[in-house]
């Protein structure tokens, strides 16, 4: 699962970039940039999240943390691509359950990571 998550964490860092792209030249819309922001954030927090679980006793909570970040930041920043590029949401809400998602992901790493320090 460490290298599927790490590959859709690319895919992440991969389409920030291009959003960034796109919000340079082709929409000078503010959500695509801030969409490429956390896109590409995500995607090394991802990275690092991943790579700080493996082989510990806690790696299978390091990677569900990677896995709620995933589907967080894909449901916040594919709200707002459908806005700019659809003209619409991509369902009701998606945007603040993907940033909820993604500060539960963030806090349980925060937990998981003490635990894991006090386990060490």
């Amino acid at each position: 699962m460490t290298y599927l998550f790490a590959a859709i964490a690319a895919l992440m860092g991969a389409a920030g970039v291009a959003s960034a792209a796109a919000a340079a030249h082709a929409s000078a819309s503010p959500l695509l940039a801030t969409m490429s922001q956390m896109l590409m954030i995500h995607a090394a927090a991802i990275v690092g999240v991943l790579a700080l679980g493996r082989g510990s006793p806690m790696e299978f909570w390091f990677a569900l943390a990677a896995g709620a970040m995933i589907l967080g930041i894909g449901l916040f920043s594919g709200d707002l691509a459908a806005r700019v590029w659809l003209g619409g949401r991509l369902f009701p809400f998606a945007a603040p359950l993907g940033g909820g998602l993604t500060i539960a992901s963030w806090a349980l790493v925060a937990v998981v990571s003490i635990v894991a320090m006090f386990r060490a």
